[in-house]
């Protein structure tokens, strides 16, 4: 499954501790090159020196060549730095397309081990072992940006493809330095100053107000690197928490925020981007809990996050996916918060939700390959983080506990990424719920964690019949009848627009929230209620014209009909509420395979029957067929 490694010069394979390290449990060390046991039918590896041109320093003389076929999507080699859970999904990705992904990471077992087509150990902040480790692959990336960006900036000098840029990843590793660079290209984030003495840090605390966020420069994440001073007096001491000013910190003005929001923006190497739907993060601890997919925000929200994530990579050098994670204020506005030059935790969704994930893109996009197309498949998506629990064998018991529940929920799948070691709020997994709307992977989520168990289970109504007043009850009952056959659970209710204008005004607003799929509305006389729900729900609605002694219903069907240009509203014959019923479970079918088959098993039943009294008709002829099938 995997390629041996390479013959190279060997170093010492003692472990350093380093002030730079990205992470505990991460420990950098120099390159060991300890080549893997070799199978018995592995070949011997070539020494470096015939590794192939593409891969080197120095490109390799064709003449007299012809360049050979391309095997597959791509036959270059991708160098990861780093081979975590982000690295891991990328090989899984690359190796769905046949990608070969090599990674460089210090720890033997960290989790791409597993699945990548070659692992060095080795340290992706060591300059010489990253500069070695190029010398194996056509093109570079990275899965963590706490990498030696100074090596991949000599190595760019070389000839060699490192995407993104090592100027984005220099821009991206120092906080501060990114928010200046992001606040000369007019993109909106909080105000920001650097501190390094206990008097600037007091009179950023007088001009920006507290709470006051104080944060660290370099290697922050994860909640990591942030600390929180609630006064004056607690300065002193967050600076301390934070390593002191030596360690490189700025504070920020404290940002009241609605929600956090993400966006995974693609760009390919020509400098085309693409964007992936906006997500909502939530977190718990300073740590991604849970992502929801998509944004339960207005439209405009979302093309304004949208377009200041876009316009943010612009700004940076490189192709790759690129996370950019922003604060939604409470006066509707988006701030930018900090970029990741790399996939991220907030597109895990993504492998089961969109057409193309984060992780293929990413491979598209470094390789010059086309983009994918980042629209979701499924209309809703909850990622839900599985965070460490406790230490030991009791963190690896109750994270078990939670895949077992996981495993029975219709729509989830469990992504482990088999790290060694279980700590307190450490990764170790997630688990993505796709459903049909947001109120049902919701519900499963509920389940997965164990909510309101005591309470009875609630069936989410997909449809709604509604009416003006409960005269219109004997005729809307038809539509329920169809409802009920079909078993679509719907709610049932009286709505006026004219007597209970606020109802009908909450109910409509609220109602795709509520996982409500379609709406019937029956109204009679001047017949408001359907164009009035309809102007306030995206939802589709369906209007029953209702006979009335005055004008026979006509009055109730003109009104329907004559909806202005963009408000859509659905009709039937007057009285029809059967009809009205068979429309919305046909609407409902066009994304529910098992109802679809129901559909279509009564349309046959339809045609058999008329194929039944056409024989009899046929056979008997018309008087005994009066008399025998046509009976008062």
């Amino acid at each position: 499954m995997h390629a041996r490694l390479l013959g190279a010069p060997s170093r010492a394979s003692a472990c350093t501790s380093s002030p730079s390290a990205p992470s505990a449990g991460r420990h950098p060390c120099r390159a060991s090159w300890k080549p893997r046991p070799p199978s018995r039918s592995s070949a011997s590896p070539p020494p470096l020196s015939l590794l192939r041109a593409g891969a080197s320093m120095e490109p390799a003389s064709t003449e007299g060549q012809s360049d050979p076929p391309v095997r597959g999507v791509a036959d270059r080699v991708v160098g990861v730095l780093g081979g975590g859970q982000l690295g891991k999904m990328l090989c899984q990705a690359a190796s769905q397309m046949g990608i070969k992904v090599a990674i460089l990471d210090p720890l033997k077992d960290c989790p791409a081990n597993s699945v990548c087509h070659e692992h060095v150990v080795g340290s992706f902040n060591d300059g010489v072992a990253v500069r070695e480790f190029a010398k194996r692959c056509d093109v570079l990336t990275v899965e963590i940006e706490h990498v030696d960006a100074v090596a991949l900036e000599k190595l760019e000098k070389q000839g060699v493809v490192c995407e993104p840029k090592a100027s984005a990843i220099t821009i991206i590793q120092d906080k501060y330095r990114q928010k200046g660079h992001f606040s000369k290209f007019g993109i909106p984030i909080a105000d920001f100053v650097e501190v390094d003495t206990l008097s600037s840090i007091e009179k950023a605390g007088e001009i920006f107000g507290y709470p006051l966020m104080v944060k660290s420069k370099r290697l922050a994440y994860d909640g990591r690197g942030n600390a929180v001073a609630h006064n004056k007096e607690e300065l002193s001491s967050v600076v301390s928490s934070l390593g002191g000013f030596e360690h490189g910190l700025y504070v920020e003005r404290w940002t009241p925020f609605a929600k956090e929001l993400s966006v995974i923006v693609a760009r390919s190497r020509d400098g085309c981007t693409v964007c992936y739907p906006v997500v909502e993060t939530i977190h718990k601890d300073n740590i991604c809990h849970l992502v929801e997919a998509p944004a339960q925000i207005p439209e405009k929200m979302k093309k304004l996050a949208t377009s200041v994530a876009e316009k943010a990579i612009k700004s940076l050098e490189g192709a790759g996916v690129f996370a950019v994670e922003l604060f939604l204020t409470n006066d509707n506005q988006v701030l930018l918060n900090e970029v990741a030059p790399r996939p991220h935790n907030s597109g895990h969704h993504t492998i089961e939700a969109c057409y193309t994930s984060q992780y293929e893109q990413h491979l598209r996009a470094i390789l010059g390959l086309p983009l994918g197309d980042p629209a979701m498949k499924a209309p809703a998506a909850i990622m839900y983080n599985i965070l460490g629990e406790d230490e030991g064998d009791s963190g690896f018991v109750l994270a078990h506990q939670l895949i077992k529940r996981a495993l029975n929920i219709p729509g989830a799948s469990v992504h482990w990424y088999a790290k060694p070691e279980i700590r307190k709020q450490r990764k170790m997994g997630h688990i993505t719920i796709v459903g049909p709307s947001m109120f049902d992977v919701k519900a499963h989520l509920d389940r997965l964690l164990q909510r309101d168990t005591d309470g009875p289970k609630k069936v989410r109504p997909r449809a709604a019949v509604i009416m003006g007043s409960d005269s219109d009850l004997p005729i809307m009952k038809d539509a329920a009848a169809v409802l009920e056959k079909f078993n679509i659970p719907f709610e049932l209710t009286i709505v006026s627009a004219h007597r209970t204008p606020e109802r009908m005004y909450a109910y409509a607003l609220s109602a795709k929230e509520r996982g409500l799929e379609v709406i019937i509305a029956g109204a009679g006389g001047a017949a408001h209620l359907p164009g009035m729900v309809a102007s306030l729900t995206t939802l589709p609605v369906i209007g029953v014209p209702i006979w009335t002694k005055s004008l026979q219903g006509t009055d109730s069907l003109l009104s329907i009909v004559q909806m202005p240009k963009g408000i859509p509203v659905a009709t039937v014959a007057i009285g029809n509420a059967e009809n009205a019923g068979l429309l919305a479970v046909r609407m409902l079918a066009s994304r529910d395979t098992e109802l679809s088959d129901r559909v279509n098993e009564y349309q046959q039943n339809l045609e058999d029957s008329v194929l039944v009294k056409a024989r009899l008709l046929e056979e008997l002829g018309s008087d005994k067929y009066l008399e025998q099938c046509m009976k008062p």
